[in-house]
């Protein structure tokens, strides 16, 4: 089913695009014949209509690799700075989460872990629906904020980092291989809301693969069991992007943009001041409203970078 609807999903676009190309040529051959001011301002505006439908198809089309139609599993984490860090971090939180909701796609936050003061010490959200990943992989990396800090009594400009990881969702199609042996539990108290069941019940689960030190947390569910089950394919879909990883590594095929994922290699910039501005470093895409990016307007950004890399940067 999920091949018929992906399938679907290509043919359905061309077979409108092809059906209204065909009409707008018509009603072209027809004006040269007779010409009619009120035809003429109608395929004006069909041109444009069809101008922008070609570039989402387009756009669509440089989504080929292997796992760029599924689900995206997005975390985030501050860097160094304590709560001024943490409050970036929720900042991009919010950013995607707005981001997500402008596509219809589905958000579910899997953990969370709240800072002492102010922000997020890290967030792991699952974002569902067609090409979240496909879409989110150009968000792999680090953001830098450069901001006057509230948190700040002399008004000081700060810059902050916070990393971005994104994952494919893997399903139970692709076999990863997990002895129970490799994977060690913790049980923890959820934290945030809940009542009762927050401070009574170790409900919350921590997955650590120890030969790989890969560690993933769910806090979602009231049942430890779900939760379990929820950080098992959390973890399996880390894996499961390391291998892939690995396997890149292995036939040195050195992208441009992988040193881009290391800590200090900024992908991309947010000026809150002195001037507000955001650029991506890979691509060199400028947008002056940083609060429309802030409240999820990055399809000028992943557009860019798609165009850019294309299927080839996973």
């Amino acid at each position: 089913m999920q091949e018929i609807r992906t399938l679907k999903g290509w043919v359905a676009p061309w077979e409108d695009l092809d059906g209204r190309l065909t009409g707008a040529l018509e009603m072209a051959q027809l004006l040269e014949l007779d010409p009619d001011p009120a035809m003429q301002d109608e395929v004006a505006r069909e041109t444009e209509v069809l101008g922008g439908a070609v570039g989402a198809f387009e756009l669509q089309a440089m989504l080929q690799g292997a796992d760029d139609h599924r689900d995206a599993l997005l975390t985030i984490h501050p860097g160094a700075g304590g709560t001024e860090s943490q409050d970036w971090a929720e900042m991009l939180m919010r950013m995607y989460v707005r981001w997500a909701e402008r596509r219809g796609l589905e958000i579910s936050v899997l953990d969370l872990l709240p800072g002492e003061e102010a922000g997020i010490k890290s967030v792991s959200i699952l974002i569902k629906g067609e090409y979240a990943y496909g879409y989110l992989k150009a968000e792999k990396g680090v953001h830098r904020l450069v901001r006057i800090s509230p948190y700040d009594s002399q008004a000081r400009r700060h810059t902050s980092f916070a990393s971005v990881f994104v994952y494919p969702d893997i399903d139970d199609t692709i076999e990863i291989d997990l002895r129970e042996e490799d994977i060690k539990m913790d049980v923890f108290r959820a934290s945030g809301a809940g009542g009762q069941h927050v401070n009574k019940t170790s409900s919350a689960v921590r997955l650590t693969h120890l030969p790989t030190n890969t560690v993933v947390s769910c806090q979602q569910e009231r049942s430890q069991i779900k939760n379990r089950a929820t950080a098992m394919k959390m973890l399996r879909a880390a894996i499961y992007q390391k291998r892939v990883e690995e396997q890149e590594a292995a036939r040195a095929v050195v992208e441009a943009t992988k040193t881009d994922n290391s800590w200090g290699n900024q992908i991309r910039s947010y000026v809150f001041q002195p001037y507000t501005m955001v650029n991506d470093h890979r691509t060199e895409v400028k947008v002056g409203d940083v609060q429309r990016v802030m409240d999820g307007d990055l399809d000028a950004f992943i557009q860019a970078y798609l165009k850019r890399f294309g299927g080839k940067a996973a």
